[in-house]
């Protein structure tokens, strides 16, 4: 269920580092290029790819990540078109896991059980939807587990002990530790306490844990490495495209090297630090 997930997190592991996880917005600025730097993405460092799920309403993202909601979505982006740029990006990239992240909204009203087999032949391999808790797994976590896609559960910094079994119960793949109390890209984290975290949480499950929301540049890359089992980087990759974008909002000849640019960055950071032994 879980093939190109784990073999990722088995090599990160044989190489005695954590894994690079990169999140962009599908559709944003326009359809082509987010294609382009989905495309560019493992080529400049990234081990695993998260691609977001143009929302209305992101009620856990912070400025960027909206903004780049409502470009893609102002360019026409759908979940039907979602999918139809990860089928593409496998006709040349069958090996980097490729997760799908959003809120539930879209795939309910796409139906679920549709959802599932087109996300499923298009190659996706796992699902974070942020707004569905363990109590709502019937709706989406365990369908999608039976039809053979990994389903990453968020646990964050007010997750206690006695909450996580049920937050680790259905969860598949890898779990996403947020590393503040609060939306994407907002603060930078406390990297003690979030090495702390991890560390709690790992001794609860045998997946890999890895950090998100915060990390901006290749030395908070580094600082979360060597204790988590990857670093996930969003909102700066975002900026990095925004900032590349002409006066009307458009992608220019630089816009999917300003995004990699700061990838290979980032995956240096990464690189940089061997991972501490468990405790």
């Amino acid at each position: 269920m879980t093939a190109r997930i784990d073999s990722t997190f088995a090599r990160c592991r044989a190489e005695n580092r954590a894994a690079l996880v990169t999140y962009v917005m599908a559709g944003d600025p326009d359809p082509e290029t987010s294609l382009a730097i989905l495309r560019a993405l493992p080529e400049a460092g990234a081990d695993i790819v998260e691609f977001g799920l143009p929302f209305t309403d992101p009620m856990a993202d912070g400025p960027a990540i909206q903004a780049s909601g409502l470009r893609a979505l102002k360019a026409g982006q759908t979940l039907v078109r979602t999918l139809d740029l990860v089928r593409r990006f496998r006709e040349e990239n069958a090996d980097t896991p490729v997760i799908l992240m959003g809120y539930f909204n879209p795939i309910y009203q796409y139906g679920v059980t549709r959802f599932l087999e087109d996300a499923k032949a298009a190659g996706i391999d796992g699902l974070i939807v942020v707004d569905l808790p363990p109590e709502e797994d019937e709706e989406l976590c365990l369908p999608a587990l039976r039809a053979g896609l990994a389903f990453v559960r968020l646990a964050t910094p007010t997750t206690d002990d006695r909450r996580l079994p049920a937050v680790l119960a259905n969860t598949g793949g890898f779990v996403y530790y947020v590393s503040i109390a609060g939306i994407t890209g907002a603060a930078t984290p406390d990297f003690g306490q979030v090495a702390g975290s991890v560390e709690r949480i790992k001794r609860h499950t045998p997946l890999p844990v890895v950090v998100g929301f915060g990390v901006k540049n290749a030395e908070h890359a580094a600082a979360i490495a060597g204790g988590a089992d990857g670093v996930v980087v969003g909102s700066a990759l975002i900026e990095a495209l925004r900032a590349s974008l002409d006066g009307e909002g458009r992608a220019t000849a630089g816009t999917v090297e300003a995004v990699c640019a700061l990838v290979r960055d980032l995956a240096s950071g990464v690189r940089s630090v061997a991972k501490r032994a468990a405790a």
